[in-house]
């Protein structure tokens, strides 16, 4: 292999147990096509922070919720802004990245999101719901979930909670970029069975939608998953902005649709590394 060839150290959990998604799969299958462009090294990601000196970039992929090892994570971040570590995703992400402040500030400035509150006396500002969903601001993979009656939330501790109405919706549906080029988009045509995902094809006002939360976020560079519920009356919400290791489920699209999201992911990460 040629000497200069750009050096990726690939974060990934090959077995997290992640409900209905192979963690493993999809980043052995991805890794093996960024070989053809790149040298690259599989690690887990309590090991990064350790490895990262030495190559050019860090591919941060499904390496699990962050907050089974939050502390490690936050060592992580803070040695590669010291060192100067390229990340990807860049660690300036607005979404989960940063935690679900996004939702609150995305409520606030009238998106089209699920609407979100953390103080008790903004409950008010919620619209009227049989139950409301409340979860850590630091959450994933609904850890930490719980439904409640309205009366109930009065008597919550507040501080890293927060509250959204219950949303009655058709279906769930996810928006996959690269960078800010639209690749493809599934659904779960089951709310009972949100893993069980099928293509979907949007419509122009669906992508428009969620190109509003891609420009918002403002990361030149990157994997982003819009996820959305559609409602009722045929509005879309935003349900996650995933901004830090998006699981993909390439699985479950066609091959030449795999093909071209990892040949623009391998764009991606050169325009990145020259960046």
């Amino acid at each position: 292999m040629p000497a200069d060839r750009p050096r990726l150290l690939y974060v990934t959990d090959l077995t997290y147990p992640a409900k209905g998604r192979r963690y493993g799969d999809e980043d052995v299958h991805l890794a093996a096509r960024l070989r053809a462009d790149f040298d690259l090294a599989l690690c887990h990601p309590l090991d990064a922070a350790a490895l990262m000196p030495g190559f050019d970039a860090v591919v941060v992929r499904n390496s699990g919720p962050v907050l089974g090892y939050q502390k490690e994570y936050e060592a992580f971040r803070e040695r590669a802004l010291a060192l100067g570590t390229r990340v990807y995703n860049p660690l300036h992400g607005r979404g989960d990245m940063a935690g679900k402040q996004y939702l609150l500030d995305l409520t606030a400035a009238g998106y089209p999101v699920i609407p979100t509150v953390d103080r008790p006396e903004d409950l008010h500002r919620l619209p009227a719901a049989p139950q409301y969903a409340v979860k850590p601001e630091a959450g994933a993979d609904s850890i930490g979930l719980r439904f409640m009656a309205y009366e109930e939330l009065a008597g919550l501790t507040y501080g890293g909670l927060l509250v959204q109405p219950r949303i009655d919706f058709r279906y769930e549906v996810s928006f996959y970029f690269v960078d800010d080029l639209f690749q493809y988009a599934l659904y779960a045509p089951d709310p009972e069975r949100r893993w069980v995902l099928e293509p979907y094809e949007p419509t122009p006002d669906d992508l428009v939608f969620a190109r509003r939360f891609i420009d918002w976020n403002t990361l030149d560079h990157g994997i982003q998953r819009v996820d959305a519920c559609r409602t009722p009356e045929g509005g879309l919400l935003l349900v996650e902005l995933e901004d830090l290791n998006p699981y993909l489920s390439l699985d479950r699209v066609a091959e030449p649709v795999r093909e071209r999201f990892a040949d623009t992911l391998a764009r991606s990460l050169h325009a990145f590394l020259a960046a």
